[in-house]
Parts: structure tokens; sequence; C-alpha cells
């Protein structure tokens, strides 16, 4: 009896830990995300956002494969190519294709401070909705708590110092279509990764999306004129911002709930105002301030509540 308790103890020990380590790598996940924007300030893209959005996804996927054969040849052969879940690789494909292209088109119609609130904000509640309807799993209350303290918080820090809120209905919905797609994706991703390779997973996904996001940009934009600034820019982007940062979100998934990890992933913004402060120069008023600490206190109550989900 006594070596039954001290197993479960281990197990419960060993629970706390993955998941401090995932919510851990998730915030650096969405920390490489919060660089976008620092990065593009000392070099602006000629490429229109389309093509950035696209491009990006592309130099990710040719990221990864050289990665994958590194670790794991094998992959490479047709029976473990057929054993990948393709129905979920697809859904989460057309969700990052989908993530891409609305935001910037979002953004385009709503303004940079209007239309980040709104994908960045609607995220973490269309990913704890999701979670009720397809996982049949109700996150607890201070979750809820936190999640809507810390979306308040990027409302205040992205908003604040914005000289007028331009709305547009068609950008409002592009912008909270980003963030269904984000976290649909989140959710789809997570339930794949429990079964197969976060690497080979992440590595099909963007694929696939890039397959689908270039046909895209091309009827929206047209032809990419592409200058030595928009290389670099889009280098960082695909090998830093993407590639990088969406496989250790993959294996973050692993030990957090698609939830949570959406709710963490508003480190971003947080990174970007600081950077903007540190490196850029800026100085945000003083609701740019409230709304990061605000943040901060609301990133806080959900790591609390993943906590306490595994107890």
């Amino acid at each position: 009896m006594l070596d039954i308790c001290i197993d479960r103890f281990n197990d419960d020990s060993g629970m706390n830990n993955k998941s401090l380590r995932g919510m851990a790598m998730v915030v650096f996940a969405a920390m490489l995300w919060g660089t976008t924007g620092t990065a593009q300030s000392f070099a602006p893209p000629q490429l229109s956002s389309y093509w950035v959005g696209a491009l990006r996804l592309l130099v990710a996927a040719v990221f990864f494969w050289p990665l994958l054969w590194i670790q794991d040849r094998s992959i490479f052969t047709g029976a473990l190519m057929r054993q990948l879940p393709w129905r979920g690789i697809g859904l989460a494909a057309v969700c990052m294709c989908v993530y891409n292209l609305a935001f910037f088109a979002g953004v385009r119609d709503t303004g940079v401070a209007v239309g980040t609130a709104l994908a960045l904000g609607s995220g973490p509640v269309w990913a704890g909705l999701l979670q009720v309807v397809i996982n049949r799993q109700l996150p607890k209350r201070v979750w809820w708590v936190g999640t809507g303290i810390a979306v308040a918080g990027v409302v205040a820090m992205v908003t604040g110092n914005s000289e007028r809120a331009s709305v547009s209905w068609t950008g409002v919905l592009m912008c909270l279509m980003a963030g269904l797609s984000y976290a649909t994706y989140a959710i789809a991703n997570q339930h794949m990764v429990s079964n197969a390779s976060p690497s080979t997973v992440t590595a099909t996904v963007f694929t696939m999306a890039a397959l689908m996001a270039i046909p895209g940009a091309s009827m929206l934009s047209g032809r990419p004129d592409i200058h030595t600034g928009d290389v670099a820019i889009v280098l960082w982007l695909g090998v830093v911002s993407t590639g990088i940062a969406y496989l250790i979100f993959s294996h973050a998934l692993r030990h957090v709930s698609a939830a949570t990890g959406v709710v963490l992933a508003l480190a971003e913004p947080v990174t970007a105002f600081a950077l903007a402060i540190l490196v850029v120069g800026e100085q945000p008023g003083i609701s740019g301030g409230l709304g990061l600490a605000t943040v901060l206190l609301g990133l806080w109550l959900v790591v609390r509540s993943e906590m306490l989900s595994i107890k």
C-alpha cells in the first residue's frame, strides 16, 4: 500500500514538473512571436502583408524538413507517412492558412491596434469555448477570470496609444476569424501531438498551410516584389518567430491544455511591448503600463488554474 502511495506521489510530481515545463515552453514560444514587430521596425518589408504571411509559412516548412531528416530518417518512409493523422493535419493546416490571411486582412481594415486586440484577445475565449464543446472539459472558474483579466490587459496595451479606433465590420469579422482559427489549430494540434511526433506534425501542417497560403496571397495581392530587406525579414519570421516558435509550442501542448496554451501565448504582446520600449525606444502611456501589469496578473491566474487542474 505504501509503495502505491509513493508511486502515485511520484507520478503527480512528474505531472507538475511537466506542466510547468510545458507552460514555460509556451511562454518562450510567445516571446519569439513577440519579436515580429521589432524585427520589422528595423527593416520594414516592401512586400504586401499577404505575401509576408504566406512566405513565412513557406520558410518555416523548409526549415522543418532538414530537422526531421537529422532527427529520424525513417519518417520519410511511405509506411510511417501513411500512419500520420492526415485528417487532423489538414484541419490544422487550413486553420494556420486562414489565420495568417485573415489576421493581415483584418489588421488592414481595422488598424494595427484594434485588429491585434481583437485577434489575440478573442483567441483564448474561443479556445475555452472549443474545449467545452470538443473535449467536454470545462475550464475552472479561475481560468476564466484569469483569461478575462489577461485579455483586458492586452486590449489596454495595444489600444492605449492609438489615436483613433477605426471600425470596419468586415475587418472585425476577419480578426475574430483569425482568433478562432488559431484556437482551433491549437486544439487540433494537441490531439495530434499526444499520439504522434510534434516535429513531424508541425512540419506537415506548415507545409500544407504554405501550399494553400501562397496561391491565396497571389490572388489577393498579385505577384510578389521582393527586395533585399524583405528576404532578411521573411527569413527571421519563418525560421525564428514561426519555425522554432511553433515547434516549441507543439511540444508544449503535450503537457498543458490547448486553452491554457492559447492564453499563455498572450505573452507575445507583452514581449512586443517590452521590446518596443527597450529596443525601439517607444514611450507608451499610462494605459500601456497598466495593461502590461493586468496581462501578467491574468497569466498568473491561468498558470495557477493549470496547476490546480492536475492535482
